[in-house]
């Protein structure tokens, strides 16, 4: 089959690899039906993180049960499936507790930018999209469960949006949208989108934000908290990772208000105790636990009463891989989706 590889900074490609197998009898082989490029995935690309090896990339995906081991007794061959961005029993106490990301048999994909990916626990790991709900149009949606809508979801939920909640939100890709639309979701009477950028600007407005703040640093502060009487709002949700983006959320939220932070640390940010302590803000978050998630939005997808696939801005086959990442990596999309 053919998988994405990455050798080194801004070194991806497809290459032919084997096939997966079936290992335990918990296991099921999906064919990808579709994946797609994370703002995780540039780490590496931009040389932020390092590659020391050749890696497979990839950890979202949407595709069709190929094959199943003996044990699996919720899937079946056939079914069309959302694969979490990460592995888990889906039955061990953690998970059981809404933190499946935090799974006691954690474990991540052998690479889901190919054209099959083995998951090893496929009862835990995969929900199963009804067939007589499934059309090509609702795909990139679906695919947004897999991580990117699920963990903007997780940032709101984590902050106690609800009816009336006033918020704003750190970051302007894929997951700071996907907040934007998750917070509407839940009831935000009032949204406000951190973003210089006219095209995530006008799709943060289609997604519910009500303002948008340009500004960065002590000056976007400012002006956020003008916005909600002078002493900010009610959450902040942080969707970027970087000290910067942490320093504007803790600087923007009112005292005895909630950040809700799912930007994957990078960068190095440290956190500023003494104006958290100062203020008895609220920080909560880290990584989604959207394999809990998706039994509560599946049906606002499938209905179409939210569409957050509407991130994907660009489409490619994934023979075109490599200029999926340079598109993310230029800004020239928002998120990159990927056919087989």
């Amino acid at each position: 089959m053919r998988a994405t590889v990455m050798y080194r900074a801004g070194d991806v490609r497809l290459e032919e690899v084997p096939d997966p197998q079936l290992q335990t009898g918990r296991d099921a082989i999906v064919r990808v039906v579709a994946a797609c490029v994370c703002g995780s995935d540039l780490w590496g690309y931009r040389g932020i993180a390092p590659t020391d090896r050749p890696r497979r990339m990839g950890h979202e995906f949407v595709g069709i049960v190929e094959s199943a081991g003996a044990d699996v007794a919720r899937v079946q061959v056939g079914d069309f499936v959302i694969g979490a961005f990460y592995d888990c029993d889906y039955t061990c106490e953690v998970c059981r507790s809404g933190f499946s990301s935090s799974c006691l048999e954690l474990g991540w994909y052998d690479g889901c930018q190919a054209e099959l990916v083995r998951v090893p626990h496929a009862d835990g790991s995969l929900a199963v999209v009804p067939a007589d709900r499934l059309s090509d149009e609702l795909v990139p949606h679906l695919l947004t469960l897999s991580d990117v809508f699920g963990t903007g979801h997780h940032a709101a939920h984590v902050a106690h949006v609800g009816e009336g909640s006033q918020v704003a939100v750190v970051g302007d890709g894929a997951v700071g949208l996907s907040a934007i639309l998750a917070a509407h979701r839940l009831g935000a009477s009032r949204i406000v989108a951190m973003s210089r950028n006219p095209q995530r600007q006008q799709l943060a407005r289609e997604f519910g934000a009500t303002d948008i703040v340009e500004q960065r640093g002590a000056e976007g502060a400012a002006v956020v908290k003008e916005l909600f009487h002078g002493i900010g709002p009610d959450a902040v949700l942080e969707a970027v990772g970087t000290a910067e983006s942490m320093e504007q959320a803790v600087r923007s939220v009112r005292p005895g208000g909630v950040i809700g932070y799912v930007g994957v640390p990078h960068g190095g940010p440290e956190l500023p105790l003494r104006p958290l302590f100062s203020n008895n803000t609220v920080l909560a978050g880290g990584v989604a636990p959207v394999r809990n998630y998706i039994d509560d939005l599946l049906p606002d997808v499938l209905s179409g009463a939210v569409e957050p696939g509407r991130v994907f801005d660009l489409e490619l086959p994934l023979g075109e891989i490599a200029e999926a990442y340079r598109a993310m990596d230029e800004r020239r999309a928002i998120k990159v989706l990927v056919r087989p």
